[in-house]
Formats: C-alpha cells, sequence, structure tokens
C-alpha cells in the first residue's frame, strides 16, 4: 500500500450517453477515488477529442470510430495516440475495462512499469456463446484469451464469484475479487409511483420491466417469450416495459406487433430519476442477460424493493440470493420462474429484494477497487451511505 494520492488512469471502450451498467460503475467507482484523495482519469472513445473535469474526475474523449451493429458504441482504435496520452498522464496505475481491443495496454503498462488492472466485465466463453460458438469451441478459444489478459496485466479484477472461475479455471493466480455497487440513497421503494404504474398497466396486470441495452448477448428476446407464454398459455394478465436501445430494437418492436404482445419500448431512459421510479414501480424486473458478471440495473431494481428474474447461467444468481428466482432456459423457463416469484406476498417479496441489495453498497465497492490498486483510502475510511430516512 502507498500512502500518497495515485494518478488512476482508466481505459473503457464500448461506453456511450446511452450505454448502461458500464457507464454508471465507471462514474461511481471514479467518484469514489476522488472522494478518497486519488486523481481518477478516465479515456473513453468519442466522436471528438474533449477534455474536461467532472464528479467523477478528469473525463478525457478520444476519436474513436463507431462499431457497426452495435447501436452505437465507439472503440479506441488508434494505439499511437491513446499510448501519446497515457506517457503524458504519467500514471501511477492503469485500470483497462475492455479485454479485447485494449488488451495491448497491459505490455505498454509493462514497459513504463505502472500497475494495470484489467476488470472483467463480462465472460469470455459466455459472451462467445452467445455470438454462437459451440461450447467447447467458446471455452477454449477463453481459455487462450484470459491466457493471455492474466499474463499481461498485474491483476485480474472480478466483481463475482461467477466471473472468477474462467481465470481459476486457468490456474490464474493473480485474480481478485471486487463487487460493484449500488447508490442506496438513489435508488429505494419510496420511489413507487402510483400514476406512473397506472400509465402502463391497469390494476389486475403485471408489470414486468427489463433494463437492458438491445443487443445479441443480452437475449432480451426471452423477456418477449416469457410474457407470450404468461399471456397465451397460462392466463395471467401482464404487460412488459422495456428501458434500454441497441440493435436488436427494431426487430424486438416488430416481433411485439406481430404476436400482439402488450411491451411498451421506452428506449434509452436518460433520467436516472424516471428510472428509478419505473423500477420501484414495477412487480418484477427481468434480467435475460446468460454473460452477465454482475448486472447493475437488477440491482437497481433490488434497491427499489423490486425482485429479480435472472438466467440461471449468469452471475446474478449469486448476487440477487433469494430475494429473486432463476430460470435454466428460454422463455417457458422465465415464466415458471415469474410465476414462483408472483407466489410470494407482495410485501414479503420487496422487503427481500431491497434487504438483499442493501448489502451492495458503492462504498464497499470503491475501498474493494482501491485495494486491488495497492490504493489507501487518504480521506478517512469511506462512509457508509445514509439510507433512506437517516438510517446508517
Amino acid at each position: 500500500m502507498t500512502g500518497r494520492p495515485l494518478r488512476i488512469v482508466r481505459l473503457a471502450n464500448f461506453v456511450t450517453p446511452a450505454s448502461g451498467g458500464l457507464r454508471t460503475a465507471l462514474r461511481e467507482l471514479g467518484k469514489g477515488f476522488r472522494a478518497a484523495g486519488h486523481e481518477p482519469v478516465l479515456i473513453v472513445p468519442g466522436d471528438r477529442h474533449t477534455d474536461r473535469d467532472t464528479e467523477q474526475g478528469r473525463v478525457i474523449t478520444l476519436p474513436g470510430p463507431l462499431l457497426p451493429g452495435t447501436g452505437g458504441y465507439r472503440v479506441l482504435v488508434d494505439r499511437r495516440r491513446v499510448a501519446a496520452v497515457l506517457e503524458e498522464l504519467v500514471p501511477d496505475r492503469l485500470e483497462v475495462s475492455d479485454r479485447t481491443t485494449l488488451r495491448w495496454t497491459g505490455r505498454w503498462a509493462r514497459r513504463a512499469r505502472v500497475p494495470a488492472a484489467m476488470v472483467s466485465h463480462e465472460t469470455a466463453d459466455g459472451v462467445l456463446r452467445t455470438w454462437g460458438l459451440p461450447g467447447t469451441v467458446a471455452r477454449r478459444a477463453a481459455d487462450g484469451l484470459n491466457t493471455r489478459t492474466a499474463h499481461v496485466y498485474s491483476r485480474v479484477v472480478c466483481t463475482t464469484e461467477y466471473a472468477e472461475r474462467e481465470f481459476v479455471r486457468i490456474g490464474a493466480r493473480n485474480v481478485v475479487r471486487a463487487p460493484l455497487g449500488v447508490d442506496l440513497r438513489e435508488r429505494h421503494p419510496g420511489l413507487r409511483h402510483p400514476g406512473l404504474r397506472a400509465r402502463h398497466a391497469r390494476g389486475d396486470e403485471a408489470l414486468f420491466l427489463m433494463c437492458s441495452r438491445l443487443s445479441v448477448e443480452k437475449r432480451p428476446g426471452t423477456a418477449l417469450d416469457a410474457l407470450e407464454a404468461l399471456l397465451r398459455r397460462r392466463g395471467r394478465r401482464a404487460v412488459l416495459v422495456v428501458a434500454g436501445d441497441g440493435p436488436l430494437r427494431a426487430r424486438l418492436e416488430q416481433r411485439a406487433r406481430q404476436r400482439g404482445l402488450p411491451v411498451t419500448f421506452l428506449g434509452h431512459v436518460s433520467d436516472r430519476a424516471l428510472l428509478g421510479a419505473l423500477q420501484a414501480s414495477a412487480d418484477i424486473c427481468l434480467a435475460p442477460g446468460p454473460a452477465e458478471t454482475f448486472g447493475l440495473a437488477a440491482l437497481e431494481a433490488m434497491a427499489c424493493g423490486t425482485p429479480v428474474v435472472a438466467s440461471a447461467s449468469s452471475a446474478l444468481p449469486e448476487v440477487i440470493g433469494s430475494a429473486g428466482t432463476v430460470a435454466a432456459g428460454g422463455g417457458e423457463a422465465f415464466a415458471d420462474a415469474v410465476e414462483l416469484l408472483l407466489e410470494r406476498g407482495e410485501p414479503e417479496r420487496r422487503d427481500a429484494a431491497r434487504a438483499r441489495a442493501e448489502r451492495f453498497g458503492w462504498a464497499a465497492a470503491v475501498r474493494a477497487f482501491l485495494a486491488a490498486h495497492d490504493a489507501e483510502i487518504l480521506h478517512g475510511a469511506a462512509p457508509r451511505p445514509t439510507l433512506p430516512g437517516g438510517v446508517a
């Protein structure tokens, strides 16, 4: 550990104004690093070069091309320019949130003698499987990628035991665990809004919410399949609201129209207060992504008192615990899990969801990430979050 302020330079791709979990994690961790007395600098791709000071520290955007078929994601591909910025910044620590196109920065850090950490925001074999690779092929490719990643970085940071498994499988010894978190003051059950709920669902209808990027690896179509199974084969009255955008949106809207499904597509919801009210007003949040290594949107819903049905193949069973249910399969399996969850009394399931979320505050996440960087909290211990009503 070092007792001096550190310049922690963070690199990330696939971050846009409309992106979700990664953007939230980068923002909250940056705020925490800064509050702890360090100097966080975030470098992300954009349509032009910018350099500004924000609540999460200094944020630099470098021009990066749009990645076709991703709905607006950009990537940092000009290695010379990125390396020049890194050399100018002279970081004390490097944190990288993309182990594909940015993996070369591990070698740069070694040459510069800068301790570098790669944050595993997704499992490599899980993503490869969602892209259609057979399981054995995906695993072999993932093992090769992960072996090279673990070799070039000082540490690999995994947010859950689930994310850690694929590195344990290859015998990596530089893996550390650091969970993500949720703002327990911004997200709470008091955000429940009867008027907003009535706008989307009648009194006898269950209101389901999916907050997700609408892309292949998130499997958003599973939520529509589950809704159809509940409506047509279970006789349950229900509606689905989708908060999120992405390359599959037009196809999903067409599917909903063709099947006559009551689905409202809101697109990206930039209003955090509105999103919180939606999360608090829903009966159940659906999280069908099979390769999620944490699931921030689902955790936010739980903080609002809304339980979650998640894919059994993701890390979310580890996060939601007994406060939600899991589905090992597609739409029918999700429909079964929804029915099980709705059998619980509403007060019971909402209280359980909030109680589970209270285990995941951002203060603990910041401490864990700083420990991964061998960085001390210089401004005293990270404060315990104050919950609504003044309860610490």
